[in-house]
């Protein structure tokens, strides 16, 4: 990479290589713990905060929190692709990722039926790249399978706690 070449993909691929360096010298670095605060709108619809943010989830005209969940797998990878092909020196022109995902609603309205969250994810992404080799298309679809933060999340069991607090007026 030359030095007019230090931003690829909107990416900073020094200060990028930086702070994994400094991931790798103190792991803590690359600890997160994020929190989200969902309030009942109305009907199925709620609004969630995050960072002072607002936007809406579920109800008709919102995206379902089902639909947001694919959103959030497609767009973590995204940003998986555009990081390790800018460290790999690829320029991409463009990318796209297109999630689909299967569930049934059953148990969710009450009814005896299948577990309601997905039983089957799956994801196609287009690349344009026309400079990529055969090998830097494998290692992007290597991490996408291995770093993809949203995708090792939906793959494992994760603990879930669940706590009730009765607000008293």
């Amino acid at each position: 990479m030359t030095a007019g070449e230090e931003v690829v993909n909107g990416i900073n691929v020094p200060e990028m290589r930086q702070y994994i360096e400094e991931c790798d010298r103190d792991p803590k670095q690359a600890e997160r713990n994020p929190k989200v605060t969902a309030k009942w709108v109305a009907g199925p619809q709620a609004e969630v905060e995050l960072r002072g943010r607002k936007f809406q989830i579920g109800g008709d005209d919102d995206p379902s929190a089902m639909t947001v969940l694919l959103a959030s797998l497609a767009a973590c990878d995204v940003e998986v692709v555009a990081t390790h092909a800018a460290l790999l020196g690829l320029k991409l022109e463009g990318m796209e990722i297109e999630a689909t995902g299967h569930f049934n609603i059953r148990r969710l309205l009450g009814l005896e039926g299948p577990g309601p969250g997905y039983d089957r994810i799956g994801y196609t992404l287009r690349l344009h790249a026309p400079h990529a080799t055969e090998e830097q298309v494998a290692r992007l679809k290597a991490m996408c399978e291995r770093a993809s933060p949203v995708g090792d999340s939906l793959a494992k069991p994760i603990p879930l706690t669940v706590r009730i607090e009765i607000a008293k007026r």
